[in-house]
């Protein structure tokens, strides 16, 4: 169990998920914001409808389908009017994807078309940091480096989110498999080209 200082209830720091049903839960962009909301405190459906805007009948819809995928929990009640009212936490700090595969067609998670929505208004403002490097590594190396990458994550996760006169700033990240071009490996009879001045 964690014992971060945020969120404001024990969860899990990691949850393998391997559903097609309980992925397509966690990728929707509006679940995928109640989510991030939820590594901030436990809150109850009415706090998730004034915080992302939406009315409180269809925030509380999408609680349910996280609820019964597996990744939301209802980690406190208060009596409210004659009523118990919920307010629900994620299971987990993280949800990695396990070995499963997706149809490539409606099922699949739109991840870089939700990151491109999210960061549209930075790119008009100029205010967009990116970079993309590659490197030709085994998977062993690869996931050495994604280790590393989430430990950066896991830090980034337990800076502030309530300082005032601050804005929210998302992190990205990515590490995928592709077809990059590559130079050819150079000829063996050629010597390296000398860095240094010629002498006159």
């Amino acid at each position: 169990m964690s014992s971060s200082r945020f969120p404001d209830y024990p969860l899990e720091e990691i949850q393998v998920v391997e559903e097609p049903q309980t992925i397509k839960a966690i990728f929707d962009p509006l679940r995928g914001l109640l989510l991030e909301l939820l590594l901030e405190r436990a809150a109850s459906v009415q706090e998730l409808a004034a915080a992302v805007g939406r009315p409180k009948s269809s925030v509380a819809h999408h609680v349910k389908v996280l609820h019964e995928a597996g990744v939301l929990k209802v980690v406190r009640t208060r009596p409210v009017r004659g009523r118990e009212e919920a307010f629900y936490g994620r299971t987990a700090r993280l949800f990695t994807v396990g070995v499963t595969r997706l149809s490539p067609a409606g099922d699949t998670p739109g991840f870089f078309e939700t990151a491109s929505r999210d960061a549209a208004a930075a790119v008009r403002e100029d205010d967009l940091r990116g970079l993309t490097r590659y490197a030709w590594i085994d998977q062993g190396r690869a996931a050495e480096f994604w280790d590393r990458v989430m430990e950066l994550v896991a830090e980034y996760d337990q800076l502030s989110r309530t300082t005032s006169g601050t804005r929210a700033y998302a992190l990205l990240t990515a590490m995928y498999p592709t077809e990059h071009p590559r130079l050819p490996a150079p000829p063996a009879t050629m010597a390296p080209e000398s860095t240094t001045d010629s002498e006159g």
